[in-house]
């Protein structure tokens, strides 16, 4: 009797999990569509945005979404901070959930020709506008002109100084060949050349001038400041 009890129960179990893995199989290999996608995290990105940012197309199977691609895809075209892709079969849908970056500055970037204005973080990543997640910057932020991808490691470490040290800069210029040109809120033009290695130098310089030159009569007749060979800098003041 109680041998038949037993076989009962496993003949159960067992039918049971064949149930639930024919209906979960069943599931994965049902097809996602628009509707089925699901983004949190962010209000700024559509599913339009999503589908045309990335090689996701409509309708596919759940199974087949390649999450991982699919998050380096959007992580790279939409400059977020962090992007994780789900497959979920309970309730039904594919979810993004996005991680947008925080801008601390406005930027310009030129593409094939054409301006793109945005912003730019504080990691120097460009965020284009329309892909921003619409944060409202405090307080008068820097400009950056000319971003390009190989900048990026030059520009964090200059937006991160202005919040450790007593520096403010109003734009930050690179131009096409790559010379870098600040303008300081009171030191005014600060020509910094081509070389990113001396970036942490320059800075350091930049920030021991503005403490030294404090008063106001000699700031004013600054008109720029050579910092190329940051061994021997050069101060160019207005003529009487």
């Amino acid at each position: 009797m109680k041998d038949q009890q037993n076989l009962k129960k496993r003949s159960l179990l067992l039918i049971t999990f064949l149930f639930l893995t024919t209906y979960i199989t069943s599931k994965t290999f049902k097809k996602v569509n628009l509707q089925d996608l699901s983004i949190s995290g962010s209000k700024s990105f559509s599913k339009n945005d999503i589908v045309s940012n990335s090689s996701l197309y409509f309708p596919t199977p759940l199974i087949f979404v390649k999450t991982t691609y699919l998050e380096k895809e959007l992580k790279k075209n939409l400059s977020l901070e962090n992007v994780s892709v789900f497959r979920q079969i309970f309730p039904f849908r594919l979810k993004i959930l996005i991680k947008a970056r925080t801008p601390i500055a406005y930027g310009e970037r030129v593409m094939k020709g054409d301006k793109i204005t945005g912003f730019v973080d504080k990691d120097g990543f460009f965020i284009n506008k329309k892909y921003s997640d619409k944060v409202i910057l405090k307080k008068p932020s820097s400009k950056v002109f000319g971003w390009e991808e190989n900048f990026r490691g030059t520009l964090s470490k200059i937006l991160n100084a202005q919040i450790n040290k007593d520096i403010e800069f109003v734009t930050i210029t690179f131009s096409p060949n790559g010379f870098l040109v600040l303008e300081e809120k009171l030191l005014k033009k600060i020509l910094l050349g081509f070389n990113p290695k001396l970036i942490e130098t320059q800075l350091e310089i930049i920030n021991d001038l503005k403490n030294q030159l404090n008063e106001q009569t000699i700031l004013e007749k600054i008109d720029s400041i050579d910092l190329t060979d940051p061994k021997n800098p050069k101060i160019k003041v207005f003529k009487p």
